[in-house]
C-alpha cells in the first residue's frame, strides 16, 4: 500500500458504477480506493471512520441522498470538512445547486471519461477542485438566471476579477496562467485572496459568486 496515495471513498447505489470507478481509480499508482457505499448513511459512517482524502458521492442514493451526505461531511458548521465531489447528470440542475450550497468542492458527470474522473480526484485532493467547463457554464449560469442580481461593487481588484471570471467559465489554473500571461504561483495567490475576500471555501464557490453577482457576462 502506498502511504502517500490519495484515499478515495466511492458512494453510488449502482454496483456497476462503483465497480467501474474502482477499477479506473485503483489502476492509478497514486490513488487507493479505501471504501465503497451503496447508500448515503453508509457513506457518512465510512467517511467518518476512514477519513478519506476525497469522497465521490452520487446525488441519488437511498437512506440519505447525496445532498444530505455532502452537508453532513462538508457543509457549514462541519468542524473538519471533507472534500466531496458530487456525481451528477445533466438532468439534475436543481440538485447540483443545492450540493454547491452544502459544501461540494467539485462536480463530475456520471458519463465522464476515465481521464476526467482521475483528474477530478487528484484536483480535489490538492484543494484545486476540477469542475467540467460544461457543468460550470450550464449549471452556474442557472444560478444567475434564477437569482438575478445587478452587478455590485466588488471587493476584488481588477486582476482578481479577471481570475474569478475565468474560474467561472471553467478554466483551469494553467489555462488562467496562459490567458493572463502570469505565473502559476501568481494565479494561486490571486485565488487565495479572492477566497478570503468573498468568504469562499473553494473555486466552485468563486464561480458561483461570479455568476450570482453579475461579474460574468455571456459573449
Amino acid at each position: 500500500m502506498n502511504d502517500t496515495a490519495i484515499r478515495v471513498l466511492i458512494a453510488d447505489d449502482q454496483e456497476l458504477v462503483r465497480m467501474g470507478f474502482r477499477l479506473i481509480l485503483g489502476a492509478q499508482p497514486d490513488i487507493e480506493v479505501v471504501g465503497e457505499a451503496a447508500d448515503g448513511a453508509t457513506c457518512v459512517e465510512l467517511a467518518r471512520r476512514l477519513h478519506p482524502d476525497v469522497c465521490l458521492v452520487d446525488i441519488r442514493m437511498p437512506k440519505l441522498d447525496g445532498l444530505d451526505v455532502t452537508r453532513a461531511l462538508a457543509g457549514p458548521g462541519v468542524h473538519t470538512p471533507m472534500r466531496v465531489v458530487v456525481i451528477t447528470t445533466f438532468d439534475q440542475d436543481d440538485y447540483v445547486h443545492t450540493a454547491l450550497r452544502n459544501g461540494a468542492c467539485g462536480f463530475l458527470l456520471k458519463d465522464a471519461p476515465p481521464s476526467l474522473l482521475i483528474e477530478a480526484v487528484r484536483a480535489a485532493a490538492r484543494g484545486d477542485a476540477l469542475v467540467s467547463p460544461a457543468v460550470t457554464v450550464r449549471l452556474l449560469k442557472g444560478l444567475s438566471a434564477t437569482r438575478p442580481q445587478p452587478a455590485a461593487a466588488s471587493p476584488l481588484t481588477e486582476r482578481e476579477l479577471d481570475v474569478a471570471r475565468l474560474v467561472a467559465v471553467g478554466r483551469t489554473n494553467q489555462e488562467i496562467c496562459e490567458q493572463l500571461v502570469v505565473s502559476l504561483s501568481t494565479v494561486k495567490t490571486h485565488l487565495a485572496s479572492i477566497q478570503q475576500k468573498i468568504d469562499a471555501r473553494n473555486r466552485v464557490e468563486i464561480a458561483a459568486w461570479a455568476w450570482e453577482t453579475g461579474m460574468v457576462r455571456e459573449r
